[in-house]
């Protein structure tokens, strides 16, 4: 969907700061997400990405910064903005003592919908991410692929305009990452938008229309898929603008001739 210049941004950034003890973890921080794109977020490990989006998010608060989702203040209207955002965080832990239908059915029932809706939603929700048949199975004996899955189904049960997802085709079988795909595209084309963390360099150049490149809790370079990649493809234009490669072909010790 074009983006529209009477829309404010899906998720707008400046100036974020978070530190853990000495480690500065973001460092002044800024980010435009125009509404209605697919937004690649790409870092090494330990650049911020995560510490970012959470503090986005309304998972954790920021030492300095403003954030806004739609033009709403995350951290003065709280409740308002986590209405806006649907969030899928790598590592977080479920109530995996739950079925997949219930606890798909306890987050939107926590979003303030009627037990119809919900009930409705979540068997749409289940019928599309493959996982009809593990409705009835508790989360804890679910696979990874499957705890992805019934993860981003609570993310999309209240219908958000914001889609944060980190790291979301990790441990993803083939077939499931292209039907997550097909409704991620969808729900772009319809005027949502989605921010998607990964490490995935050829999957973000195929899906997203946006890229960040953060490192060191900083944006090194932020634009158009095309802009950022200028004329490379997206892992090549990420090493050299985060460095770190080693050349050469190993220690003589690991060739077999």
């Amino acid at each position: 969907m074009p983006e529209s210049v009477s829309l404010p941004p899906a998720l707008e950034i400046r100036g974020l700061v978070r530190r853990f003890g000495e480690k500065v973890a973001v460092d002044n921080l800024s980010l435009v997400v125009p509404s209605g794109s697919f937004y690649g977020l790409v870092g090494p490990n330990g650049a911020g990405k995560t510490t970012t989006l959470s503090m986005a998010t309304g998972l954790l608060r920021p030492d300095a910064g403003d954030i806004s989702i739609h033009g709403v203040d995350v951290w003065h209207n709280l409740l308002q903005a986590k209405r806006l955002v649907g969030v899928l965080s790598d590592g977080v832990r479920l109530f995996d003592r739950l079925t997949g239908t219930q606890l798909v059915t306890y987050a939107g029932l926590l979003s303030g919908m009627s037990r119809e809706v919900v009930a409705e939603r979540t068997a749409d929700l289940l019928q599309v991410l493959d996982l009809e048949s593990a409705g009835g199975t508790l989360v804890v004996d679910y696979s990874a692929g499957m705890t992805k899955k019934i993860a981003l189904a609570c993310a999309l049960i209240h219908a958000p305009r914001l889609l944060v997802l980190d790291e979301p085709f990790e441990s993803v079988d083939p077939v499931s990452s292209a039907n997550i795909r097909d409704i991620l595209d969808g729900f772009v084309a319809s005027g949502g938008t989605v921010i998607v963390s990964s490490h995935a360099m050829d999957l973000v150049q195929r899906m997203c229309d946006h890229v960040a490149v953060i490192a060191q809790g900083r944006v090194l370079a932020s634009g158009t898929t095309d802009e950022v990649r200028d004329g490379s493809t997206l892992e090549d234009r990420f090493v050299e603008l985060v460095g770190g490669r080693r050349q050469g072909k190993g220690p003589e010790w690991l060739r077999i001739s």
